[in-house]
């Protein structure tokens, strides 16, 4: 029994539209997991495109687990976007120097760490995922969301901001699946289990 080959960018024989993201990725500040995949209408190296604001100087990471599902057009904003909100003006004056390099002297842009996404995700067309966001396993993002704050793992949100609409599955079964960490399973396993992985009764995995 075979399974798809990771280290393939264009898993879809002549379909460029698809690609498992983390062959494509040239960006060390951005990490992927195996056979995540992003789905672009033009063209998928768009997908750093989307990625805004991350500067090398200032240091933020998007780490994006295995097997996720990234639709065209999500964003991911990070840090670099950031302004000061408590201050008297949020106007980045610091990053225009002569003589305005002053303003930040003894302070710091806010920083709200790396942007996290977990396994087995699927992330809807033209979702936003913004700084610093954690987003648990198997988890769903509505399509054209704005996620502002974490998620939990298995957990269906949408809106603007997004809400939590359900959980996917009960807390006895969410807690089976987090103890299974099927995604880290080898290979040959997770292709035994096809089948059951998409079906719906945990003890199958068991």
């Amino acid at each position: 029994m075979t399974a798809p080959d990771k280290e393939q960018a264009f898993p879809l024989a002549g379909y460029k539209r698809l690609c498992f993201l983390k062959n494509l990725i040239k960006n060390p500040q951005i990490q992927v997991g195996d056979f995540t995949y992003y789905d672009d209408f033009e063209d998928v190296h768009n997908f750093e495109k989307n990625v805004k604001y991350l500067f090398d100087f200032v240091g933020d990471r998007l780490i994006i687990g295995k097997f996720c599902m990234i639709a065209s057009d999500v964003t991911f904003l990070m840090n670099g976007a950031n302004h000061l909100s408590k201050a008297l003006s949020s106007y980045p004056f610091a990053i225009f120097g002569k003589g305005w390099e002053k303003a930040m002297e003894g302070k710091s842009y806010p920083q709200k760490g790396d942007t996290i996404i977990g396994n087995d995700v699927w992330i809807g067309y033209a979702a936003t995922i913004m700084p610093g966001v954690k987003i648990g396993d198997g988890a769903i993002i509505a399509s054209k969301s704005v996620v502002t704050r974490d998620v939990e793992p298995y957990s269906i949100i949408g809106g603007n901001p997004a809400q939590e609409i359900r959980k996917r599955f009960s807390k006895e079964k969410i807690e089976q699946l987090l103890k299974l960490k099927w995604w880290d399973w080898p290979i040959e396993r997770i292709t035994q289990n096809v089948q059951h992985l998409t079906g719906d009764r945990v003890a199958n995995l068991l």
